[in-house]
């Protein structure tokens, strides 16, 4: 499990150098060895998962119903835009352009661990959002019963 978070530069190509400690994690865990995903999210960030995690969401996502038009959605934007890296001998990770923009990247970024994988923010969205939720708490309660039950 990955945690905590850490800021990263973007180079000219559009690199970022994992963190050591993820980066070690990431080369010896089972079935990865330095393979990640990358997709995009809705919320403006982008999505990183060592390759079994991935596996495991890309299966769930697949076998929704895709009657449904939420579903359908949701299954493209999320498996149509993952695209599958690799970290280089430095432990750098390319960020295609096409993403980058997407998620509006550009010198400075923030990667936030989120247990079974990271989000790749804009520093100065993922400042935005942090001081969103301090200056309004009560922004959290929109996660209802799943926040209720934890004693934090």
């Amino acid at each position: 499990m990955f945690r905590g978070k850490a800021k990263l530069s973007i180079d000219e190509k559009g690199r970022v150098a994992i963190p050591s400690s993820y980066r070690k994690r990431l080369m010896e865990m089972e079935g990865c060895g330095g393979r990640l995903v990358v997709t995009t999210h809705w919320d403006g960030c982008l999505l990183i998962y060592p390759l079994p995690e991935w596996e495991i969401v890309e299966e769930h996502v697949r076998k929704l119903p895709n009657s449904k038009p939420a579903v359908r959605n949701l299954q493209r934007f999320l498996l149509g835009n993952a695209m599958d890296r690799d970290l280089d001998g430095q432990g750098r990770l390319l960020i295609p352009a096409d993403m980058r923009e997407t998620a509006k990247l550009n010198g400075q970024a923030m990667l936030v661990a989120q247990g079974n994988k990271f989000e790749l923010w804009d520093e100065q969205r993922w400042e935005n959002i942090c001081n969103g939720v301090l200056e309004d708490p009560d922004a959290l309660a929109a996660g209802g019963d799943a926040l209720d039950s934890l004693s934090i």
